[in-house]
């Protein structure tokens, strides 16, 4: 094992555990509802903070799907109960304890960044609780808890598509630059296995911090270095900062190639980051250029319903964790715990983003992943899809 992941699982397994202590024996959730009673969602999100978009994102496409599709499933009235964690671990674990003892979910959802979910997959194990995973990212977080499911995307499925692009479009010598933490080291490692595997050479690699991070210091290392490219990974909202300081340093008049995954160039703030933006090519699942009838209607739905606001990757994981969550309820005949659990497990629709599978074994998602470019289109930045990558998994599950 890459001894960098070795460190990576270890944190992280030790934040799990940490939640496991904190959280101490729950009562399970009733299995059968009593008539009447609502179909509770716990949505927990960061609303405040530097990871604030995230939340916001998520929870409009929920708000949406349900506007979309009645507020009663199963014969149950739709309660959405969302909770702010301002992206705080500790505040997850207490807001998920309480939605689970004295609100009684149903469900667990959202989850904006990997130590918050992790946070949670003792609570959501202890009171046998579905937890779907809208946003979180690091490949190891479904085998946290066996009521875990995902409906987002992976650092290493989404980072594949970029490391065997720039080896095949005479990218030779990169400088990896993530934000230190699960999902940026699984992004760094994916990388940096593929992208060599290939004939490629990795310069530097380079992680800043999570929270507050000066991205300066970093970039003139990048620059020292003398790549043909950066490869980039920062979360959902950061990546205008990245963006405007690569350009300030004067990177891309250096002739350094700036390649990422989608997060980096997220649609919910891409007009905001100008022309250096103009070229970037990422893969990643979803983009709100992505050309379906489905997706035009849910970008057209969501920008109405939200006063022009793009949707971003974060809000199709919320639309589809939404209906995910549905559909389970439905067959589950509202009965919550394992049987809406299973539901879950193996569903295969057509999503905004394109065809995507819950597997039933991982309770991961396989889904699309795609290689797009900034382009201009009728004055807005964009991210166009050119090429694809079919029925991805999470590579660390693929055996």
């Amino acid at each position: 094992m890459n001894p960098n992941r070795r460190t990576a699982l270890t944190t992280l397994a030790r934040a799990a555990a940490a939640g496991a202590a904190a959280a101490g024996a729950l009562p399970a959730v009733a299995q059968t509802a009593a008539p009447g009673e609502p179909f509770k969602i716990g949505l927990v999100l960061p609303m405040t903070g530097p990871f604030a978009s995230t939340g916001r994102q998520i929870e409009a496409a929920a708000r949406l799907y349900i506007a979309q599709n009645g507020d009663t499933v199963a014969g149950r009235k739709v309660q959405l109960i969302v909770k702010d964690d301002a992206g705080v671990a500790d505040t997850t674990r207490r807001l998920s304890q309480e939605l689970v003892v004295n609100e009684k979910v149903a469900v667990l959802a959202g989850f904006g960044l990997t130590p918050l979910a992790l946070a949670t997959a003792p609570i959501a194990t202890q009171g046998k609780t579905p937890m779907v995973v809208m946003a979180a990212a690091t490949s190891i977080i479904t085998e946290q808890s066996p009521y875990i499911v995902r409906t987002g995307f992976t650092l290493p499925q989404v980072t594949l598509g970029i490391a065997e692009w720039a080896a095949k479009n005479k990218i030779r010598k990169v400088v990896t630059l993530v934000s230190d933490y699960g999902p940026g080291i699984d992004a760094e490692n994916t990388f940096k296995q593929r992208f060599t595997l290939n004939g490629g050479q990795i310069a530097a690699e380079l992680r800043v911090p999570l929270r507050n991070p000066d991205f300066a210091p970093f970039l003139q290392r990048v620059r020292d270095a003398q790549p043909d490219a950066m490869f980039a990974f920062v979360p959902s909202g950061v990546g205008s900062a990245l963006m405007k300081q690569f350009s300030e340093r004067g990177l891309d008049k250096a002739g350094i190639r700036l390649i990422a995954t989608g997060d980096v160039v997220d649609d919910d703030i891409l007009n905001d980051m100008g022309d250096v933006a103009v070229g970037v090519v990422s893969s990643h699942h979803y983009s709100a250029a992505h050309p379906s009838p489905a997706n035009k209607r849910f970008v057209d739905a969501f920008m109405k319903a939200n006063n022009g606001m793009r949707p971003n990757f974060m809000a199709v994981g919320g639309y589809d964790g939404m209906r995910v969550i549905y559909e389970a309820a439905k067959t589950s005949k509202g009965a919550g715990g394992e049987a809406l659990l299973n539901a879950m497990k193996g569903q295969i629709f057509e999503s905004p983003r394109g065809q995507v599978l819950i597997d039933a074994q991982t309770r991961d998602i396989v889904q699309d992943v795609y290689i797009r470019k900034v382009e201009r289109v009728d004055g807005k930045l964009w991210n166009v899809e050119f090429d694809k990558m079919a029925a991805v998994k999470d590579p660390g599950k693929t055996k």
